[in-house]
């Protein structure tokens, strides 16, 4: 009989192999108050145990072949890092000085405290980080309890060809693994924005993350199907199914490969309407993918991850030095930069270490907010991107905007940072380009009064649906009413568009919807005709749009818009798109 079960799928393609069952579990933790003769020789056992987890790293990042991306290796060094940051070199020690707890103890103290801090995180990008601290905590404490390395630590190529299951897994497991040459890999942790999930798609092994359970269910050595693209495992398959997923798997890569010839091809529908498509990223590891989807720029460049892990904000050099890697990778194409979104927590917005988490982060002092509250966090970005438009076509643009009060005081900001660059003789671009996301229903709804005064606006679709629905789109308990579709969703999104074509003002998209191609006709029917997206899903929009008569989905714009059934709009979409492939 078949098991089917369903998780993230992270990372498109098809497995077909035994698996292998990694069991480790979490290290488990002996607590105990040690007497004060003991503490010296209990930090000296952190400290090297600190030593040889970086030991470690370091050796897993030798091994790295020269034919893998090198930003690949990136991925190591953000373990690496944060075995050197305040928050587990030096916190734990503290924790085994004044406490007087065990090293054991201490560095899980700490692991709690920056977990509760990264769940309280409004943004899932952000929340995944917290990944990344449990990776490198449970390494520490292998080492401290004496724990051997996983099996797959082992060189040898014997996991060639099979498929790992495993409660989660590190980005340094990932590359070792890639090595082996496994053919795909489920984890029972994880979420799609973790550095694995990342590093998977990057490498074009398919995988599936957050299937809980899964090791209950699964024997070692096992068949197993999986599809990375659906997040479905089979398991107990016949020889019926194996051949209907090869034939299932040579027809995804023959689609994968025609995608790849779209990569410099423009992006045009049937009657010559040109489309812009760019790109959103995360991480300056994330310029390799934009490189292979072959994207017009970059829509949307999210700062947060230089604001991670740390205690104090990054300063402007350092800032600057971020950006214009990214701007240099791109070789002159545009490049939208997001002043930093920051939610209402307290680790990552230095300064404001004993304000109190807000009820609810995502309606509280987050983004746009926080920066005019914090001018001293706020004017070294804004100097760090005006310095920045000076090397490339940069663009600026603002989260969660609401009111023209806010986008009044930022203008003085930046006019304020423009007079001290000129004094300072440094360069910028006088012109910059200034935008907002619009992303709380009251901007949509204002669309033309803020398209008047910015010179572009980006639908930020993610925190626009749950603000204009009123609901939290990680509850489990009520995200089911999390819809695209909902006529309200449309009319502002169709709002914000009449109001740039009233105003002669550009407006994009770079929410997951713009990603997603059973909404790309959808959207070009709204009179959309700029996208940003994950590169991962670019050529598929691409496909998607040289498929479709733009004046024809234009005719039934006015279908969508006047319908207010849910099943009915779901079947209307069916419509338009039903003569392309699944």
């Amino acid at each position: 009989m078949t098991l089917e079960l369903h998780g993230i799928g992270v990372s498109r393609g098809i497995a077909i192999g035994k698996v292998h069952i990694l069991s480790r579990d979490q290290p488990e933790v002996n607590e105990y108050f040690l007497p004060l003769n003991l503490i010296e020789n209990e930090v000296q056992r952190y400290q090297a145990a600190l030593s040889t987890a970086k030991a470690q790293l370091q050796s897993i990042q030798e091994q790295i072949p020269d034919n893998i991306p090198t930003d690949i290796a990136s991925f190591i060094n953000t373990h690496l890092l944060m075995l050197e940051d305040k928050a587990l070199a030096i916190v734990p020690i503290d924790l085994i000085q004044n406490r007087h707890c065990n090293a054991e103890w201490a560095l899980k103290l700490q692991r709690d405290a920056l977990a509760s801090v990264f769940d309280e995180m409004d943004d899932p990008y952000l929340r995944t980080r917290k990944n990344d601290v449990d990776h490198v905590v449970n390494r520490i404490l292998r080492i401290l309890t004496n724990q051997e390395s996983p099996r797959h630590e082992v060189s040898g190529g014997r996991l060639k060809g099979y498929i790992l299951l495993a409660d989660d897994l590190t980005p340094a497991d990932i590359v070792l693994m890639q090595q082996q040459q496994i053919s795909g890999f489920v984890t029972e942790h994880g979420g799609a924005n973790s550095h694995t999930s990342i590093l998977a798609r990057s490498l074009g092994i398919p995988a599936i993350v957050g299937l809980r359970g899964a090791r209950r269910y699964v024997q070692d050595d096992e068949l197993l199907i999986i599809d990375g693209e659906q997040g479905i495992l089979l398991a107990g398959v016949d020889a019926f199914l194996i051949e209907k997923f090869r034939e299932k798997r040579l027809a995804q890569q023959r689609r994968l490969a025609a995608l790849t010839a779209l990569r410099s091809q423009p992006a045009i529908t049937l009657e010559g309407q040109p489309i812009t498509l760019e790109a959103n990223i995360e991480l300056p590891e994330d310029l390799p993918l934009v490189a292979d989807s072959g994207a017009e720029g970059i829509g949307l460049y999210r700062t947060e991850f230089l604001y991670m892990n740390r205690t104090t904000p990054p300063d402007e050099e350092e800032q600057l030095s971020a950006y214009t890697r990214v701007v240099e990778a791109l070789g002159g194409a545009p490049v939208t930069i997001r002043t930093v979104d920051l939610g209402a927590d307290k680790t990552v917005d230095g300064g404001r270490l004993n304000t109190p988490v807000a009820t609810n982060p995502a309606l509280g002092l987050r983004a746009i907010r926080l920066c005019l509250r914090e001018p001293g966090l706020f004017r070294p970005q804004l100097r760090a991107i005006l310095r920045t438009s000076a090397q490339a076509p940069v663009r600026l643009l603002l989260p969660m905007i609401c009111t023209l009060q806010e986008l009044t005081q930022v203008m003085m900001l930046l006019e304020d940072c423009k007079r001290e660059l000129k004094r300072q003789g440094l360069k910028y671009d006088p012109a910059l380009p200034v935008g907002a996301m619009i992303e709380v229903p009251a901007t949509a709804i204002c669309a033309d009064i803020f398209a008047r005064h910015l010179d572009f606006l980006s639908i930020g679709t993610n925190d626009l649906i749950q603000y204009t629905l009123a609901i939290d789109r990680i509850d489990d308990e009520v995200n089911y009413l999390y819809d695209p579709l909902h006529p309200a969703v449309l009319q502002l999104i169709h709002h914000t568009i009449v109001a740039g074509e009233k105003t002669g003002t550009a407006i994009s998209m770079c929410g997951e919807m713009a990603g997603d191609p059973r909404y790309t006709r959808l959207l070009l029917a709204l009179g959309l005709r700029d996208f940003s997206m994950h590169p991962a899903s670019l050529l598929e929009v691409k496909r998607v749009i040289t498929e479709s008569n733009q004046q024809k989905l234009t005719e039934v714009s006015q279908q969508f818009l006047e319908c207010y059934d849910l099943s009915e709009m779901q079947a209307l979409l069916d419509q338009i798109n039903e003569d392309l492939p699944n």
